[in-house]
């Protein structure tokens, strides 16, 4: 069974027992959390809209750094700066 969800305006492919990275989601290690439904595929049968996704939170991450760096030629101005998106690693414990 296959369905796509979507998490923090980004679709995901799931099945059961997917451990997946998606944008951060508030909430602790542990906690269970019901994902958006946008098509469930249950051998051969399509559903639009219809079921449910329930994960399980397993611990916030940082992702890789970003680095933006601007510079004016001539100027002597330059600037560096950086980030590090927060991910949330879910786990999908259950497809209905």
């Amino acid at each position: 069974m296959v369905a796509v969800v979507k998490v923090a305006g980004q679709q995901y492919k799931v099945e059961k027992d997917q451990t997946l990275y998606v944008p951060h989601l508030g909430g602790n290690a542990g906690d269970k959390v019901n994902l958006e439904v946008l098509l469930v595929d249950a051998d051969g049968k399509l559903s639009v809209g219809n079921g449910t996704v329930n994960a399980e939170i397993l611990d916030h991450v940082k992702g890789e750094t970003v680095i933006a760096y601007k510079q004016k030629r001539r100027k002597g101005f330059h600037k560096k700066k950086g980030h590090r998106t927060l991910y949330t690693k879910i786990k999908v414990t259950s497809i209905a």
